[in-house]
């Protein structure tokens, strides 16, 4: 970390919004008018939309993630977590990976942290589920599910064949229909290359608390992808929940009871809790309350935006939703644009210049739910175009191709999509990654030392 006494403007998170924001800020600035140092606990930025697709084996993990020392150059970048922050003083605590934690002076800051997993107190939901925030998250689940077939393929015993094979998702949102489409491709992909495994063997269960799936896509499109899905022969409960998953012993409201060794939580996201260290002004639901210029209110100072914000939403606020429920949905094309005005107004608010209102109409929505498979919903003005199937999945590679970070990025994950063409996916589990130095460990360790040898009884004496 380098010392100066330019101003700083410190980005807490180098996600989404904290890249893009990064980079408008060094592009907008002059020569050595500030410094811009970005803190985040991962050297890299993962683009969210594509985990499903890297648990599938259709892109490369590598090529879902962006290094942030490359793409932000001209910034520090702090690999850590900033703990707390102390408004009046305007100093930040920074825990690094190793060593002790330090302050860290800023005037201009940046919140930017993202969200995490929404979860509940359910008995075993911590030590039994897989998540789906991060790209470790996505292989993880991968080798995994390839995994519950090796066992299933290789043991005599009937329960634990059947528990390898059952796998239960919690959650009907994007994650949620998206990844339970792409790794139900890949096993029955995998199944293939099986003796005694077969698609007719697993069980995919799909449950969410909600009366639909896909709420983000619209009834109709929800309503198609559901029945999709189940065509396929993955079970969907609606408004039911998970009560408990002891042991992989899953029991639903509805009263269903099933047995699983994969149970994927992807119930909905919530703002960072450390944003509660930051004497900032939070929502109702723990997002920094900001106004219309992504400037967190009360604070001439603190900019934030993306998924642990509240922000005004003025076009549907224009539309006639009410000021009290108009706010940016958590979405990758609120997050991009939002991170680009945030740049802007950063670098105007330091030169005490006029700032922008953020205001952007919702251009739709697109997921995929499998290879070539797929809904999509484009709004045109005041027309809403819906597309379905093969089409519908090629607007969802388009759009996330096109929106993922750097030419770098995109070309290689376009380079992983053009060979799937015309090579088959990838089976291969790896699961031994999780443990690499295990099998090292077992061939370095020293040998125990042999059991003294007991002495030999006194023959006996002759009378």
């Amino acid at each position: 970390m380098s010392t100066t006494e330019r101003p700083r403007i410190l980005i807490v998170g180098g996600g989404y919004v904290g890249l893009y924001a990064a980079r408008r800020i060094l592009k907008k600035m002059r020569y050595a008018e500030a410094t811009v140092t970005v803190v985040d606990p991962r050297s890299y930025m993962t683009y969210q939309p594509f985990l499903p697709e890297a648990a599938a084996g259709s892109i490369s993990p590598r090529h879902v993630v962006v290094p942030l020392r490359r793409v932000v150059r001209g910034a520090e970048v702090l690999t850590g977590r900033v703990t707390t922050i102390d408004q009046d003083r305007k100093v930040a605590t920074i825990a690094p990976l190793v060593g002790e934690a330090y302050e860290l002076p800023f005037d201009y800051l940046v919140i930017s942290m993202g969200a995490v997993s929404r979860t509940f107190p359910i008995p075993g939901l911590a030590e039994q589920g897989i998540g789906m925030k991060g790209i470790e998250e996505a292989i993880g689940l991968r080798n995994h599910v390839l995994e519950q077939l090796d066992k299933a393929d290789s043991t005599t015993d009937e329960e634990v064949r059947r528990k390898a094979l059952t796998f239960v998702f919690v959650g009907g949102g994007f994650a949620g229909a998206e990844t339970i489409g792409e790794v139900e491709d890949m096993a029955r992909d995998a199944a293939k290359y099986y003796q005694n495994v077969s698609r007719e063997d697993m069980r995919f269960v799909l449950v969410d608390a909600a009366d639909k799936i896909l709420p983000e896509v619209g009834p109709k499109l929800g309503q198609y992808g559901k029945e999709h899905l189940e065509s396929r022969g993955i079970e969907i409960y609606l408004e039911t929940s998970m009560d408990s998953c002891v042991d992989g012993h899953v029991v639903l409201k509805n009263g269903l009871e099933v047995d699983s060794s994969t149970i994927v939580w992807t119930a909905g996201v919530k703002p960072n809790p450390a944003l509660a260290r930051f004497g900032l002004p939070l929502g109702p639901r723990g997002h920094v309350d900001c106004n219309e210029k992504l400037q967190v209110n009360g604070m001439d100072h603190v900019w934030a935006a993306g998924d642990n914000a509240q922000v005004p939403d003025l076009a549907a606020i224009k539309a006639g939703v009410p000021a009290e429920r108009a706010w940016c949905p958590p979405n990758a094309q609120h997050a991009l644009r939002q991170a680009k005005i945030l740049g802007d107004n950063v670098v105007s608010g330091m030169r005490g210049f006029p700032q922008k209102e953020y205001s952007h109409a919702n251009k739709g929505a697109v997921a995929g739910l499998g290879l070539h498979k797929g809904v999509a919903m484009i709004v045109m003005g005041k027309f809403k175009i819906k597309l379905k199937g093969r089409l519908a999945w090629y607007m969802h590679r388009g759009y996330h191709g096109m929106a993922m970070p750097t030419f770098n990025r995109k070309i290689r994950v376009f380079a992983d999509w053009t060979l799937g063409m015309f090579l088959k996916r990838e089976v291969v589990s790896l699961g031994a990654m999780e443990t690499p130095r295990e099998e090292f460990y077992e061939a370095a360790k020293p040998a125990p030392a042999p059991a003294a040898a007991a002495p030999a009884p006194e023959k006996a004496k002759a009378s």
